[in-house]
């Protein structure tokens, strides 16, 4: 199951930053890592299968790290393809093979 966690870790600089996302990015079955918040210290985390408290005890190395939300992702069903009238498009005499095939031939039509 999908899950989206956000956690929130003491981030003082970029090179913190880099070395969270990085421990974060190496965890099995995490699929995106987004940096949020309006000081730039909450990590989103979106995987399938990850367990929350296990990164957060590991983001401990980086700075003081706290699991603020854990939710499940829910799939988004697609958009229904939309019906097309347009005639299908066949090649006239001059277009075939020397329009639609001339990187094919070594001498030009």
């Amino acid at each position: 199951m999908k899950q989206k966690m956000v956690i929130r870790v003491h981030m003082t600089c970029d090179k913190c930053r880099s070395k969270a996302m990085g421990l974060v990015a190496s965890v099995y079955g995490v699929e995106r890592v987004e940096i949020q918040g309006d000081d730039r210290d909450q990590l989103a985390v979106v995987g399938d299968g990850v367990d929350a408290a296990n990164l957060t005890a590991c983001l401990r190395k980086v700075g003081n790290a706290d699991l603020l939300t854990v939710e499940a992702v829910v799939a988004e069903a697609p958009a229904p393809a939309s019906e097309t009238t347009e005639a299908p498009w066949y090649p006239s005499y001059y277009s075939w093979p020397a329009g639609a095939y001339s990187h094919c031939y070594p001498y030009s039509m």
